[in-house]
C-alpha cells in the first residue's frame, strides 16, 4: 500500500471501472424493493459549477445508501438541452446551436464523471435529440386530442432583446430574467395547455406530498390561487350590454363607489367612441400596452386611471356608478373587470383619495355606534364587522350577509357564486428555433391539422438563418413548405416552438424506459419506477417546473399511461453556495471552479466539503480552510488505514465478508471501541436514510475515526474490534467519498466492490455502556466528574456523592439544602 494518499491516480482508475463495468445499472428484473433517487437535470451551458456539485453529490449519497441498504436504485442523468442560450451563441459565434450544445454536453458529462457520481449512463437522455424531442410531440398531440391544447390570440409578455414570448413567470420585476429587457405585450396567436382544467386537483393534491417542504408547498397553493366569491352583473346605463364583475367581497357590494374594466376590455372602445374621453383613454391604453402584467399589478406601482363617460347601475340598489379604465386590473384575470369599494380595500382606497372619489362605508367594527356610521375613514376598514348603509342587510354580520347576498343574486338572475384561481394557462408558444417544433400544419382546405404521429419527430431543420430579432424557423423553406396530411395540398408547419418547461415536465418518465422507440415509456416500466423516491433541486423551481411536471402527471395518468397522482413523492431544495456571503456568479466575479478543486483535492475531498459545511437545505458558504480540513481528513482515514493494513490482513475474515466477528474476552476499552462504532452506525444512518443531515453524518464518521486512532495505541487492542470499526468507517464513508473507499477496501483484502457490500446493522447490545462519567456541580458550577455503573439509580448514585472524599472539602462551613441528581448525567449539590 502506497505511504501517500495520491487522488490523482485513484479517482481515474476507479471511475473507469465504474463506467465499463456498468456497476450501478439500475435492473428491469430485481427482487429487491426500487428506488428512484433523481436530481433535477442541468441545462448543458458548458462547465458545472459549485451548485451542480451540491446538487448531484446529495442525490449520490442517497443513491449509494440505498443501493447498500438492498434496493434496486435508479440513478439516472440527462440534458436538458434546448434553449434560448444556444441560439444566442449561434448568432454571436456563427455557430450551429446543435454543435454548441453538444459539445457542452462532452464536457460537462466528463466533469460528472470525475466526480464520481453512480449514473446508470445507459439511461440518459438529451432533450434536443430527435429521439427524445419525437415524444416531446407526442405528448403535444396527445394533450390536443384530449382537448387539453388550443390556440387563440392573446395578449403576451414580449421580450423585444430575445425576439420571444415569456411566461409570466420568466418575467421578473419588468424585465425578460435572462437579458433583463423591458417586457413589452404583444398581441400573437399562442398555443396553450389547458392547465387551469386541473387546478383544483393540484391544488387538493398537495396533501397528498407528505415529503415535500411545506415553503414549497405555499408557494405552490399561493400560484394556484383559489377564491371563493361571486360573480354580479352591472348593466350599463343606456345600453344593453353589462358589466360582470368578480369579487370575493359581496358582502360589500353596497359601498361600491366605481368599477373599473381593464384598459384591454373591448367594451372600453365602445364606450368612449365619439365621446370627449376617447383621445385620453387611447392614449392611456396604448401607455399600458408597454407595460407588462408584473408592473401593473405590483404594490409598488402607483395606481392611475381615468374616467370613460360612461356609467353602471349596482343590481342591489340602482346606484349608478362610474365605469374607469386602471392599469391594475387585467383583462386575463376574473372577468377583466373590478368593483371598488374605497371603503373597505386599500388599494380602492387609495385609488378614491387619489381621484376625489367617494367612500361610502357599509361595515362597521362591531360595538361602533350607527350615528358614528359615516364618520370620515383615515384608513379603509378591511375587517369583519356589521353591515351599515347595506339596505335589508343592515345588522347583520358581514360574514352572514355574504350568503344571502350571493343567494339574492343567483335568485333574481344578475350573479351567482364562482370559484375563480389565478392560475392562468400554460402558454407554451415560443418564437425561437432552439426547441421542440410544435407538430401543428395549417391548410387553406383543412384548417389546422395535426401532424400524424407515424410522421413524428418533425425535424428541426439546418438551412436556418440566425438574426436578432427573428424566427430563425421563419427562413427555412424547407422546414415551413409541407403537405396537408388530411388531403395533400400544399400547406406550411406551425414555425413556434414549444416552451423548453414541455421538455422538462416529463423527463423523469422517459427514464423509466429510454430505448423505447415506439412510446414515451412503456406501462411496465413506468409503473415498475415510478413515482419519483427522491427528488432534488433548486427552490427556484418551486412554481414552474414542478407545477407543470405535477399537470403532465395526472393528465397521462387520466388518459391512461400511468398509475401514479404525483410524479415525485418526496422533495429536497438544496440552498445555494456562497462566497463572500453572496450566491456565487460568473457577473459577480466570486466563482470557485469545481475543476480547480478536483485537480487540487480531488472528488472525494470536493464531495466531503460540500456535504459536510452545512445542511442541504440551508446556504453553504464557501471556505477554502473548510475544504483542506476534510483533504486533511481523508489523509488520517488513508494513514489509519496503512497502519492497520498488514495486520488485519492477517487476521480472520471481517464482518463486510458475511462472516459475524469473533471478538472473544474483550476489556473496557475494546468494549467502549465498540460502543463508539454502532453509535456512528446509528448516528450516519440515520442522518443520511431519515434526516438529510450529511453534515452530521461526517461528523460522526470524524469522532469514530478520532477513537479508533485512540484505541490502536491500547497494548492490548482486539484487532477484531479494531476490523470492525476500520471496516464500518470505511462503509460509512463509502457513499460520500466513493473513491478512496473503494481503494482502501481492496487494500483490506477484499475482492469485492464496498459499493456492493450491505450496509451494517447496529448491534444494540454494544450500544449499552457499563459505565457513565456523571458531573458534579456545586451549585451549578462543574466541580469534578465520575464515574459510575451505567445502571445505578438517583438514590444510589446520590449516596456515593455523598460517600465522596472531596465532599466535605467542597461544602465545609455551609449548609447543604439538597441534590439535584440526574441519574447517568449529573449530580448538582445546592449549597448556602
Amino acid at each position: 500500500m502506497q505511504d501517500k494518499y495520491l487522488f490523482s491516480e485513484i479517482e481515474p482508475k476507479w471511475q473507469k471501472k465504474w463506467v465499463e463495468g456498468k456497476d450501478y445499472q439500475a435492473l428491469e428484473e430485481s427482487d429487491k424493493p426500487k428506488y428512484y433517487a433523481l436530481a433535477m437535470f442541468p441545462y448543458p451551458s458548458g462547465n458545472l459549477h459549485m451548485g451542480h456539485v451540491r446538487n448531484y453529490s446529495i442525490v449520490d449519497v442517497i443513491a449509494r445508501f440505498k443501493r447498500m441498504q438492498g434496493f434496486n436504485v435508479l440513478h439516472p442523468i440527462g440534458w436538458d438541452s434546448f434553449g434560448l442560450p444556444a441560439e444566442n451563441a449561434a448568432i454571436k459565434n456563427q455557430t450551429p446551436p446543435a454543435e454548441w450544445t453538444w459539445k457542452n454536453i462532452a464536457n460537462m458529462k466528463r466533469q460528472l464523471q470525475e466526480m464520481g457520481i453512480s449514473y446508470d449512463w445507459d439511461r440518459e437522455v438529451t432533450t434536443c435529440h430527435p429521439d427524445y424531442y419525437k415524444f416531446t410531440q407526442w405528448m403535444f398531440l396527445e394533450f390536443h386530442k384530449h382537448g387539453l391544447v388550443y390556440k387563440k390570440k392573446a395578449a403576451v409578455n414580449w421580450c423585444p432583446s430575445c425576439a420571444t414570448v415569456l411566461a409570466n413567470e420568466q418575467v421578473v420585476e419588468g424585465a425578460c430574467e435572462r437579458c433583463d429587457s423591458l417586457v413589452t405585450k404583444k398581441d400573437l396567436e399562442q398555443w396553450f395547455f389547458k392547465i387551469t382544467d386541473y387546478a383544483q386537483v393540484l391544488l387538493d393534491d398537495l396533501e397528498l406530498l407528505k415529503g415535500w417542504p411545506e415553503k414549497v408547498k405555499t408557494m405552490q397553493k399561493n400560484w394556484i390561487g383559489r377564491s371563493e366569491g361571486t360573480e354580479v352583473d352591472f348593466s350599463i346605463e343606456g345600453r344593453s350590454e353589462k358589466i360582470r364583475v368578480y369579487t370575493t367581497r359581496v358582502d360589500t357590494i353596497f359601498g361600491v363607489n366605481y368599477v373599473v374594466l381593464a384598459p384591454e376590455h373591448p367594451l372600453v372602445q365602445e364606450l368612449i367612441a365619439g365621446t370627449e374621453h376617447e383621445q385620453g383613454v387611447r392614449s392611456f391604453i396604448e401607455k399600458m400596452k408597454g407595460l407588462n402584467e408584473i408592473a401593473r399589478t405590483s404594490t409598488e406601482t402607483e395606481k392611475e386611471g381615468l374616467f370613460t363617460g360612461a356609467y353602471c347601475l349596482n343590481p342591489y340598489n340602482g346606484k349608478q356608478v362610474p365605469i374607469w379604465v386602471a392599469n391594475y386590473v387585467l383583462l386575463e384575470y376574473g372577468t377583466g373587470a373590478v368593483m371598488g369599494v374605497p371603503a373597505h380595500d386599500e388599494r380602492d382606497f387609495e385609488f378614491a383619495q387619489k381621484y376625489q372619489l367617494p367612500i361610502t362605508t357599509v361595515i362597521i367594527p362591531g360595538g361602533t355606534p350607527v350615528e358614528e356610521k359615516d364618520a370620515p375613514l383615515k384608513a379603509a376598514f378591511t375587517e369583519d364587522g356589521i353591515m351599515v348603509n347595506s339596505g335589508e342587510y343592515d345588522g347583520l354580520k358581514n360574514t352572514d350577509a355574504w350568503e344571502k347576498m350571493s343567494i339574492k343574486a343567483e335568485q333574481n338572475g344578475f350573479g351567482e357564486r364562482k370559484v375563480n384561481f389565478r392560475l392562468r394557462d400554460w402558454l407554451i408558444s415560443r418564437q425561437r428555433y432552439w426547441g421542440t417544433p410544435i407538430p401543428m400544419i395549417y391548410c387553406e382546405h383543412c384548417g389546422t391539422v395535426p401532424v400524424p404521429q407515424e410522421q413524428l419527430p418533425v425535424m428541426l431543420p439546418d438551412d436556418v438563418v440566425f438574426k436578432a430579432g427573428e424566427n430563425p424557423l421563419t427562413t427555412s423553406a424547407s422546414f415551413v413548405e409541407t403537405t396537408c396530411p388530411t388531403c395533400g395540398s400544399k400547406a406550411r408547419r406551425e414555425t413556434d416552438t414549444m416552451d423548453t418547461f414541455m421538455c422538462s415536465s416529463w423527463y423523469y418518465l422517459r427514464y423509466t424506459d429510454p430505448q423505447n422507440s415506439s412510446l414515451p415509456f412503456s406501462k411496465e416500466a413506468v409503473d415498475q419506477w415510478m413515482n419519483v423516491d427522491q427528488y432534488v433541486g433548486g427552490v427556484e423551481h418551486a412554481i414552474l417546473h414542478l407545477l407543470y411536471s405535477r399537470f403532465i402527471t395526472k393528465a397521462l395518468r387520466d388518459f391512461g399511461y400511468l398509475k401514479v397522482a404525483e410524479p415525485f413523492e418526496n422533495l429536497l431544495t438544496q440552498g445555494m453556495v456562497c462566497l463572500d456571503g453572496s450566491k456565487m456568479s460568473k457577473s459577480k466575479g466570486n466563482i470557485v471552479s469545481p475543476e480547480e478543486i478536483i485537480s487540487k483535492y480531488g472528488a472525494d475531498t470536493a464531495r466531503l466539503f460540500i456535504l459536510f459545511a452545512a445542511p442541504p437545505e440551508r446556504d453553504l458558504e464557501w471556505n477554502d480552510q473548510g475544504v483542506e480540513g476534510c483533504f486533511r481528513f481523508l489523509n488520517r482515514v488513508w494513514r489509519l488505514v496503512a497502519q492497520f493494513e498488514d495486520v488485519l490482513k492477517k487476521g480472520s475474515a471481517g464482518a463486510a465478508d458475511g462472516k459475524k466477528p469473533v471478538f472473544g474476552e474483550i476489556d473496557g476499552a475494546a468494549k467502549e471501541m465498540r460502543r463508539q462504532t454502532h453509535q456512528a452506525i446509528q448516528r450516519v444512518t440515520a442522518d443520511v436514510g431519515l434526516r438529510f443531515n450529511f453534515n452530521t453524518g461526517v461528523s460522526a464518521i470524524m469522532e469514530l475515526v478520532n477513537a479508533l486512532y485512540l484505541y490502536k495505541e491500547q497494548p492490548n487492542a482486539n484487532l477484531e474490534v479494531a476490523r470492525e470499526a476500520l471496516e464500518s468507517i470505511l462503509i460509512l464513508l463509502a457513499p460520500y467519498a466513493p473513491h478512496i473507499t473503494e481503494e482502501l477496501w481492496r487494500e483490506l483484502g477484499h475482492e469485492e466492490s464496498i459499493h456492493s457490500q450491505v450496509w451494517p446493522e447496529v448491534d444494540e447490545a454494544a450500544l449499552v455502556q457499563d459505565e457513565v462519567t456523571v458531573v458534579l456541580q456545586i451549585n451549578g458550577k462543574v466541580r469534578d466528574r465520575i464515574q459510575v455503573p451505567a445502571q445505578i439509580s438517583a438514590q444510589e448514585l446520590e449516596a456515593q456523592v455523598r460517600a465522596l472524599p472531596k465532599m466535605e472539602e467542597w461544602t465545609q462551613g455551609k449548609e447543604v439544602v439538597k441534590l439535584i441528581t440526574v441519574p447517568g448525567k449529573l449530580v448538582n449539590i445546592v449549597v448556602k
